[in-house]
């Protein structure tokens, strides 16, 4: 695995830790957001730098996820990443009507985020540790 690929990775794994340490708390959910849609964007940038592709400076998942579809040969999410995107750019801000149309996400909304980013972590540690790495 290249050097570069491995810290993406690296990065990814301290938002899925950080996400395991506040997962509980109910007035973190947001911050649960965060973590969850940098630990995916991290992870499809781990993939693009791998296979030599320009990673973009970019936030936007869904622009990733369709830069790293065709090497991945799995089949994600679209509404959770569509979400995830949607929520990015208010969690990391204050909001008086919260990120969600019905608020705040919910504890169970983080709880999906947190399953979804440690099932797309998951799933690319799994893939880059089958390539052929040069």
């Amino acid at each position: 695995m290249k050097f570069l690929t491995g810290e993406w990775l690296k990065s990814a794994d301290s938002d899925i830790e950080t996400i395991g340490e506040i997962i509980d708390n109910a007035t973190l959910t947001h911050v649960v957001a965060f973590h969850s849609h940098q630990c995916i964007e991290k992870c499809f940038k781990a993939v693009l730098e791998e296979y030599e592709i320009e990673t973009p400076k970019i936030h936007n998942l869904i622009t990733l996820y369709e830069s790293v579809h065709g090497i991945l040969q799995i089949e994600l999410n679209r509404a959770a990443l569509k979400k995830l995107n949607e929520l990015y750019i208010d969690s990391r801000y204050p909001s008086d009507l919260g990120l969600m149309p019905y608020g705040k996400p919910t504890g169970k909304d983080a709880q999906e985020f947190f399953e979804f980013a440690k099932m797309v972590y998951s799933k690319i540690k799994q893939l880059l540790g089958m390539v052929d790495l040069v």
